[in-house]
């Protein structure tokens, strides 16, 4: 396992990165198309419907949940979470927030998303609202972080918004498409090096990814990110 990059003490002093989160995020809503002949107005698919025509093949049937996957964990996962709402088809069921918290390999994370380690901090609702690619650390990887540290983190809403929104990119980014630089919901940008089982996300190495939910491709990674902002000096 990458060692994980530790949150330095001095939470305080990271630059104020996204503001308003739900600022930061555009959240794209459908508008009416045009009239069909007769003076029915067409609509545009709703985000729910979008989100099930991209799970589709095309023929009307849910595309394999389990085609696109790539890291070396991918067999592991599906040994640990064969079946239900935590395994990859079960994920590919329900929008981000849920399908994390029903993971639990990502107990952590959906507590940090959903304000149970600083109610200041429920991103839930704006992670369910759009298409996101989740960079999603397992649990290891928060146990990786020295536990007066996290708890600093978690008591800062800022810091931690700041954080947990630099695992965040804006758009569904498939595996063979992730490798190259990425701007984050928090503003700052983030590399994903390598190709195939050996995907990188800064220092993090991908477990599992190209998991699918309803509105996001997951990358279950081995660390914890941290935004550049948080290691600068001064």
């Amino acid at each position: 396992m990458t060692t994980s990059t530790t949150p330095r003490r001095s939470t305080r002093r990271i630059l104020p990165a996204v503001g308003a989160l739900a600022a930061s995020m555009v959240l794209f809503t459908a508008c009416s198309g045009g009239m069909e002949e007769g003076g029915t107005e067409e609509s545009e698919p709703t985000s729910t419907e979008q989100s099930e025509g991209m799970a589709s093949d095309g023929g009307g049937e849910m595309a394999d949940p389990m085609a696109n996957l790539v890291g070396p964990g991918c067999a592991d996962y599906a040994e640990q979470v064969p079946d239900g709402a935590g395994s990859v088809e079960g994920m590919a069921q329900d929008p981000v927030s849920v399908a994390a918290s029903n993971n639990p390999m990502l107990t952590t994370l959906t507590d940090a998303v959903t304000g149970e380690l600083n109610p200041d901090v429920d991103l839930a609702s704006t992670l369910d609202s759009d298409e996101f690619t989740v960079f999603a650390p397992v649990d290891e990887a928060f146990a990786e972080i020295p536990e007066e540290d996290l708890t600093a983190l978690a008591e800062d809403s800022e810091a931690l918004t700041s954080v947990l929104t630099y695992h965040v990119v804006p758009g569904q980014v498939a595996p063979d498409e992730i490798a190259g630089t990425h701007t984050t919901v928090q503003g700052e940008d983030v590399e994903v090096t390598g190709e195939g089982d050996e995907l990188m996300v800064g220092e993090a190495s991908v477990i599992c990814g190209g998991v699918q939910t309803q509105n996001a491709t997951v990358y279950l990674i081995d660390s914890v990110l941290m935004p550049p902002s948080t290691t600068e000096e001064g």
